[in-house]
């Protein structure tokens, strides 16, 4: 997998009906589809899932490949989240050969866990797709903005999360270019056993993290010559507004939300 198509983070501008919602809006849908996603217990209430995902992309625009490259850094865990029901849920044998044996409810719960962490992450990165950094910061101080009358500090944590999430493309594309650097200098970093390959990194972890942290300096730098004082007395060139489009996606949402509370009162499948 090469570190290029890893899309965490990444903002791809757009006029679509979900680039143009509330940013307020598109984190309230998407929190209440991910507890929609943990709410299933019907097979049938992942199909929901999906058919909303796959709607929710055609209309964006954005292509149903960044749905792939969404995946690619989860699938490891996907693998291992499968392989530990797989044989640690016990039932109705399927499979037995020497001391293994696989069952029918471990298959199902594999494949019903790994379906649900698809989706989850395909939902969560439309939310990143659709949304500029700064509309998230803006998003995400005004819903947690009750919390101001506690003294909690809510507008330098939605500038922590926003920061951190638009670094994420910039780190993940300077590990590209210092893996290509060490290659280019003899480094082998793809054969031998599991500690040699841990110690390959090395040469990788140190250069990234000083890179990193320069960042950190420059961009604090830069934050403090702006006379960058936190959210007191700050003003937005850009209001937030709802729209008819947000109340269309909550109502979309909550018909999403019924029909998978319906489907769990079906009998189990197996």
């Amino acid at each position: 997998m090469a570190l290029k198509d890893i899309t965490i983070g990444q903002y791809f501008p757009g006029h679509s009906f979900v680039h143009k919602m509330d940013p307020r809006m598109k984190m309230i849908v998407t929190f209440v589809f991910v507890i929609m996603l943990f709410c299933i217990s019907h097979p049938a209430g992942l199909l929901v899932g999906a058919l909303f995902l796959i709607i929710a992309y055609g209309v964006s625009g954005i292509p149903y490949r960044m749905i792939l490259k969404s995946l690619k850094p989860v699938v490891p865990i996907i693998f291992f989240t499968g392989i530990l029901n797989i044989f640690f849920i016990q039932g109705d044998p399927l499979f037995h050969f020497w001391f293994i044996t696989i069952y029918k409810q471990g298959v199902s719960t594999a494949l019903f866990m790994a379906a649900r962490i698809i989706l989850l992450i395909a939902g969560t990165s439309l939310l990143t797709y659709t949304s500029s950094p700064i509309s998230l910061t803006d998003a995400i101080e005004q819903l947690f903005g009750p919390l101001k009358k506690l003294r909690f500090p809510v507008h330098e944590l939605a500038m922590m999360m926003t920061i951190a999430l638009r670094f994420i493309p910039t780190l993940i594309e300077e590990t590209d270019k210092i893996m290509n650097a060490q290659k280019a200098r003899g480094a082998d970093m793809e054969s031998g056993g599991l500690m040699q390959r841990a110690k390959a990194l090395i040469p990788i972890l140190i250069p990234l993290f000083v890179s990193a942290f320069r960042r950190a300096d420059e961009l604090a730098l830069a934050m403090e010559c702006r006379c960058y004082h936190g959210g007191e007395g700050r003003t937005r060139m850009r209001q937030l507004k709802y729209s008819y489009r947000d109340a269309a996606a909550l109502g979309v949402m909550a018909v999403c939300f019924a029909g998978v509370f319906l489907l769990n009162r079906l009998p189990p499948l197996l």
